[in-house]
């Protein structure tokens, strides 16, 4: 009976890397029958070299060997990230549990134990070359569908950008004709234009949180940073009738932080805070500053939340009973971003409400010391 394993090919190629050349030629035998290209190597150097001439598919790695051991080569594979990816069976006669859990630890995918069993040994190889297989394809897929809603993002936002520049011109002689047809008109077509905008923006500040939640953190005077945030706002404020109020400390308070995504959560803290309050009411931001934690509370007089409302806060696209009291958009997107950054900057944003009572957002940041 023919041999359905044998009679297959590959055309993968595999790094062997060993120091008993009798254990390399046993490998080969097997693996090479099968179509697969072989590598060898007999010390970590050696190994290394290959490396650097040519990108196997996977890595046989026997665990002892002269010089630098596999542990160290798998380590310093890993520090490679043109490397990094390709996986990495251990090969080793011992036996032994403690070995096999740090060869796992290390990054090693799996462990095979000599003398090797064909049959083991070439469904381990071959399972492993078919997940990478997978997990490329996947990342592939990935990157293709960022840079597919990344152009389509860019796309809407232009042409949305001039349906609202030509709805305002709209409205604005609309409204000098006095018809109220058109005015009602120009009018569903700006505040659509303003929703959608907000919403593909909202998605792509979400989509770049998911992404760039390695932050680079240095000391940032918070009260600055509110100060800025809030005369953003003054505008959007004062058009609702609402009182902006702050309660900051006179010396500072200087926090760990991201720049840009300590901007990002307080602008859509305090906005939020404007956009839940009912005209006429008021919104304070206040620092309370503390030996390990600051917290800065941004405190609305809105209609509160409800537990269930609480419990999917932070959620993406989450909906509340609660709504905008100025009819503006709001995607369910913005308080999952900022939850996203205050924990990337090692903090965390949580929140206090009841029914009918408002709602304060508390962010708290790691403190600095002050140097005077």
């Amino acid at each position: 009976m023919s041999d359905p394993i044998t009679e297959t090919t590959a055309n993968d190629c595999l790094l062997v890397v060993d120091d008993q050349e009798s254990n390399i030629q046993v490998l080969g035998t097997m693996l090479g029958k099968l179509g697969f290209e072989i590598l060898p190597a007999t010390d970590g150097a050696q190994a290394l070299r290959r490396l650097a001439v040519r990108r196997p598919d996977l890595i046989l790695l026997d665990v002892i060997l002269p010089g630098m051991d596999g542990f160290e080569i798998c380590r310093r594979i890993q520090e490679n990230p043109d490397w990094r990816d390709i996986p990495i069976i251990f090969l080793s006669a011992a036996d032994d549990k403690n070995l096999i859990v740090r060869a796992l630890e290390s990054g090693g995918v799996d462990y095979i134990t000599k003398p090797f069993n064909r049959l083991e040994l070439i469904s381990r190889v071959r399972t492993h070359l078919m997940l990478k297989t997978t997990r490329d394809h996947l990342k592939r897929l990935a990157q293709d569908k960022e840079e597919l809603l990344a152009m389509i993002s860019h796309h809407l936002q232009n042409h949305l950008a001039s349906m609202q520049m030509s709805s305002q011109l709209l409205l604005d002689r609309v409204h000098a004709d006095g018809d109220g047809k058109l005015r009602l008109m120009a009018g569903n077509i700006h505040d659509a234009s303003n929703k959608m905008r907000t919403f593909v923006r909202s998605f792509l500040a979400n989509a770049a949180a998911d992404h760039r939640l390695t932050v680079t953190l240095r000391t940032i005077n918070l009260a600055d940073a509110v100060t800025r945030v809030v005369g953003q706002y003054g505008e959007a404020a004062r058009a609702k009738e609402i009182m902006l109020r702050t309660n900051l400390p006179a010396e500072g308070a200087p926090v760990l932080a991201d720049g840009a995504a300590l901007d990002q959560v307080l602008d859509n803290l305090i906005s939020n805070a404007i956009k839940f309050s009912p005209p006429g009411r008021e919104v304070l931001i206040s620092i309370q500053p503390g030996p390990e934690r600051v917290e800065c509370h941004v405190q609305d007089q809105g209609a509160g939340l409800t537990e269930e409302d609480k419990r999917k806060l932070f959620r993406r696209y989450a909906r509340l009973s609660t709504q905008p009291t100025g009819g503006e958009p709001s995607t369910g997107l913005g308080l999952s971003i900022a939850k996203k950054l205050a924990l990337a900057m090692k903090g965390d944003l949580t929140c206090a409400s009841t029914p009918g009572q408002g709602a304060t957002f508390i962010l708290r940041l790691t403190a600095v010391p002050s140097t005077h």
